[in-house]
């Protein structure tokens, strides 16, 4: 493994050299590095601090981009906006756009320059196409206007995990979702009951979940046991990734073109890696003996959860909600003695780790917010409720009293009429469609003891043993000049194509495996290597010019 050196904060950051102070209020008259605020503050508090409730001195509004989910689409009346605005004297002015074309929409959106000012639901490193044209805020520069913000980097060490999203010009242009520990959420769902008939084990590594899927094949010859969801628009987006995973590379919606090699210590060109050759191998091996279905990479979500809560599957692909909302009543419907888990994600060559990030999808900027007069009061309202205790509680719960109770422990509880991931099931209200809690735009990160606030009984079992395995280390930082962003963004479109377009044909078993070699020289002739010398000259300059 590398060695843990390279994990430590790089102290000497222009951009971070606020978050070596103490964690405590922070002053928000005082501007933000290199910018005169004297006349963005209108609405914001003169004094606002850690642990205090932002609300605006006027009544201001705030434009933003808003993903909306399927599940609970967003509605006017929702006690959301109510009670936000009735905190804070906020009002969001939502620009809607469908969970299922949300990037394309919004990369649109920010290009025709008509973005809102506030940008959620951005995983990095997907901030980086909007910096070299100056769409999206520096945000580091402004972290002064944003204590809660500091104070969660600064308790919770987060400084190498923000030095990874850092640009070359030693800025963040990203406000990540911060997690005080790393958790993993994506896993996969199995029949259990299936395995109590076979008298097999839920799998703990990747050679028990290929004997499970061999046994339920020899039970069930005419059914594929695996048929997977999540492969619109990412190919395989959570098997591949998972996989991946468990033999130290990535895949899926993980997928970069370079990936840190903590054997070699620099970095490689991930699609050509050893490991990602290992982990098709594994896939191929399991479509070819008919153990996972092939539509898995290219159908639609619907057909997959049908196939699996109609009993023609058994394995398909989870998380903690979709195991509550989209598996578990129609199964039991369809199939009363039907029996479900989300399994610990197997392991694999790497070992008992675990590989996940405690940066989450955050918010960019638009640069045009430094314009508005209510600039210093957006970033405060954005610090509260992103980044604070009550924010965070308000986000995810609700309105104490209303939608849940809490007692002297500081345990929370749903209202008796309301349901949230089964935990009333069959109340008759949700937290999130009835009520805009829970609401995946707004409620991410946090405290460990809030994450874990809604979980279920089983759902703390698996993090139970998920706690137990170690984080896998923090990638250094490798970020491009303009000029390389330029260069190496005329290589990721072909380099990406290529890489998706034969993991398919390797793992569908439409190219042989055995032409691996020429496929990695194909990269080449598409310039991965000089993709990887951009990436390593990247890191080398960065490690010079801030320490490692």
């Amino acid at each position: 493994m590398r060695d843990i050196s390279r994990r430590q904060a790089i102290i000497g950051l222009s951009a971070f050299a606020s978050l070596a102070l103490t964690a405590c209020g922070s002053d928000s008259e005082a501007p933000a590095k290199g910018a005169d605020m004297s006349a963005n503050k209108a609405g914001a508090m003169a004094s606002y601090g850690v642990g205090q409730q932002f609300k605006a001195t006027e009544p201001v509004s705030f434009s933003m981009l808003y993903n909306n989910h399927p599940f609970y689409p967003i509605k006017n009346d929702w006690l959301f906006w109510q009670e936000l605005t009735k905190r804070t004297n906020v009002t969001i002015t939502p620009t809607t756009v469908p969970l299922s074309d949300y990037e394309k929409k919004r990369s649109l959106i920010i290009g025709a320059g008509d973005a809102p000012l506030i940008i959620p639901k951005t995983y990095h490193p997907q901030e980086e196409a909007f910096v070299a044209s100056g769409a999206v805020l520096p945000v580091s520069d402004y972290f002064e206007l944003m204590p809660n913000f500091k104070d969660r980097v600064a308790k919770w060490q987060l400084q190498p995990e923000l030095n990874s999203i850092m640009q070359s010009d030693g800025r963040v242009y990203l406000l990540p979702g911060l997690h005080e520990n790393v958790w993993v959420d994506y896993s996969f769902a199995v029949r259990t009951d299936i395995l109590d008939k076979l008298k097999i084990e839920i799998p703990k590594t990747l050679d028990d979940f290929y004997a499970m899927l061999k046994a339920m094949k020899a039970e069930y010859p005419d059914l594929y046991p695996m048929t997977d969801r999540w492969g619109v628009p990412t190919p395989g987006g959570n098997i591949i990734k998972l996989i991946a995973q468990a033999y130290g590379t990535k895949g899926g919606w993980e997928y970069q073109h370079a990936m840190w090699d903590v054997t070699a210590g620099k970095w490689a060109y991930t699609g050509a890696m050893p490991q990602y050759k290992q982990t098709l191998e594994y896939l191929n091996k399991l479509v070819k003996e008919k153990l996972l279905d092939p539509e898995s990479f290219t159908q639609q979500d619907d057909a997959a959860k049908q196939k699996f809560v109609s009993g023609k599957s058994f394995v398909i692909s989870t998380n903690a909600q979709s195991l509550i909302n989209d598996y578990r009543g129609p199964l039991t419907e369809n199939i009363p003695e039907a029996k479900i888990v989300k399994i610990p994600v197997p392991l694999g060559p790497i070992g008992e780790y675990k590989i996940a990030t405690r940066l989450e999808n955050g918010i960019m900027i638009s640069k045009k917010a430094t314009e508005s007069k209510n600039f210093v009061a957006m970033m405060q309202f954005i610090d509260w409720l992103w980044y604070s205790d009550a924010g965070q509680e308000f986000g995810k719960w609700g309105v104490e009293g209303t939608t849940f109770t809490k007692d002297a422990s500081g345990k929370y509880k749903l209202a008796k009429d309301v349901d949230f991931v089964g935990l009333n099931a069959g109340a008759p209200k949700h937290l999130q469609k009835d009520f805009g809690f829970g609401n995946g735009v707004f409620a991410y990160g946090g405290p460990t003891a809030l994450l874990e606030s809604t979980f279920s009984d089983e759902e703390l079992e698996f993090q139970k043993v998920m706690n137990t395995r170690k984080p896998w280390p923090v990638e250094p930082a490798a970020p491009f000049t303009e000029e390389e962003r330029e260069q190496a963004s005329l290589w990721e479109t072909p380099l990406k194509d290529h890489v998706t377009q034969n993991t398919l044909k390797f793992i569908l078993g439409e190219r042989d495996l055995s032409e691996w070699d020429a496929y990695v020289k194909e990269l080449e002739s598409k310039n991965s290597t000089s993709y990887l010398n951009l990436v390593n000259t990247a890191y080398e300059r960065f490690k010079k010019e801030h320490g490692s």
